[in-house]
């Protein structure tokens, strides 16, 4: 009897878990990644074939989704474009497709609900208001581009992808070492440097809405969601709570 084949390394994450109570509704797979990482496009992808969710949820403001669907249907596989999140786009089977991050509506309701109960002073206020119209101005423009490239065939991308040392033609365990170090480095710096407190009050609203999402999603059915690792924990605790 032949030798079972030994699993793909890409696939041994601390960062897959799968949620589920006895309320009825769906399961959350949550997913987490380097963005761009060939290692973490690769995960994606197999859980996405592996999960088949109804809801499929990505760590993008919803204006952006459709610049993603775009790029998932090249021919290619993974797409050339859209990194992880299009990969994961790709391999769905559904086309309930959900971007769970701001900004949106919810999203910027509860962020000034939350510079309120905090008494956040209006400079802190400001640059986080700040911020979220900057995130804004990219998701218009993903949303134009998706627009423009329905219309013209043309492939139009919205920003630089993010260079790692490795491609997905190196060997899994060459991008699995290439992926830890950058989650050590990553690690280690925000345990050093305190974050100003503009962008804590972002992340965390963020943070909360996204779970948020992620429970309102389960309604549908089983879902999987894909968010950056340094949402991770914050989320799958909320999930959990």
């Amino acid at each position: 009897m032949p030798d079972e084949p030994s699993p793909d390394p890409r696939m041994e994450s601390e960062y897959v878990e799968t949620y589920s109570d006895e309320g009825g509704d769906g399961s959350v797979t949550l997913v987490g990644v380097v963005h761009d990482h060939p290692a973490s496009v690769y995960r994606v992808r197999r859980v996405v074939e592996r999960e088949a969710p109804d809801v499929l949820a990505l760590e993008l403001p919803p204006l952006a989704v459709p610049l993603y669907e775009t790029h998932a249907a090249d021919e290619e596989t993974p797409p050339p474009f859209g990194g992880e999140m299009s990969a994961a786009v790709q391999a769905a089977g559904t086309d309930d497709v959900v971007g769970i991050d701001g900004p949106s509506t919810a999203f910027c309701r509860r962020l000034a609900r939350t510079l309120v109960a905090r008494g956040t002073s209006l400079e802190t206020a400001v640059r986080s208001v700040r911020g979220v119209a900057s995130v804004g101005k990219t998701a218009l423009a993903c949303r134009a581009a998706a627009t423009l490239t329905n219309r013209t065939g043309l492939r139009i991308a919205v920003g630089d992808p993010t260079s790692h040392g490795v491609s997905r033609s190196d060997p899994p365990r060459e991008q699995v070492a290439d992926e830890n170090r950058q989650i050590r480095t990553a690690t280690a710096v925000l345990d050093a440097l305190e974050s100003p407190p503009a962008s804590r009050v972002r992340s965390e609203t963020r943070e909360a809405h996204m779970a948020d999402r992620l429970q309102t999603l389960r309604t549908r059915g089983d879902v999987v969601a894909v968010v950056g690792l340094g949402h991770f924990e914050s989320i799958r605790d909320r999930l959990t709570a």
